[in-house]
């Protein structure tokens, strides 16, 4: 019998939303954000795949930080903080899977909303694996599918891209013993550059 395990990835398509997460308000000195933009339910929010946390400051955030409590693509307890912007946007750097609470770490300056990037990521597996093929299924918009070890974050091993074609397909078999990823495959990608994706690693 054949060790090879598929995964199949039905890609996110939820688009950039600046105020997805909680829309823009006053923020008081060391004070939660209200979590009840289109993105949330019930007080929290919960993706498809990890996502990108942004802070939009309608002032000079740029001294204090953003605490955002939550899970990673895993389904492990994560937490970050952002520090804040000067009338800007600040962008994390983790994926989050879900989100339980975003607090201001200082008085914000002016109103305060939170949302999403276009940055998606997800885990195929979390142990050591090999890659051995992918079949992806394109869409109208092109892009590239980063592959990772260790986290959405971690090593990149290899790409594979997209075409902007939503009949286009792409079929890979990777040779010999495949592609080792030490510490577990992950994706991270731009939402909505591919449909599907089966990826094949034992």
């Amino acid at each position: 019998m054949s060790d090879v395990i598929a995964v199949t990835i039905t890609a996110d398509t939820v688009a950039l939303d600046a105020d997805g997460i909680s829309v823009a308000a006053a923020v008081g000195n060391n004070a939660a954000l209200v979590l009840g933009g289109a993105l949330t339910s019930g007080g929290s929010a919960t993706f498809s795949h990890g996502r990108v946390v942004t802070i939009l400051s309608a002032g000079d955030d740029s001294a204090i930080s953003f605490t955002v409590v939550g899970t990673d693509v895993n389904g492990d307890s994560q937490t970050e903080s952002i520090t804040g912007a000067n009338a800007g946007t600040a962008t994390g750097a983790s994926y989050f899977l879900t989100i339980a609470s975003i607090t201001a770490v200082g008085n914000p300056a002016g109103n305060v909303s939170a949302g999403v990037n276009a940055s998606a990521a997800d885990v195929i597996f979390e142990g050591r694996s090999r890659l051995k093929g992918i079949y992806l299924t394109s869409t109208g918009t092109a892009g590239t599918t980063d592959f990772l070890t260790t986290s959405p974050v971690g090593t990149s091993v290899m790409k594979l891209s997209s075409v902007a074609s939503a009949t286009a397909t792409r079929d890979v078999v990777i040779p010999a013993e495949g592609v080792l990823f030490p510490t577990g495959i992950y994706i991270q990608y731009t939402v909505s550059t591919f449909l599907t994706m089966t990826v094949f690693h034992a």
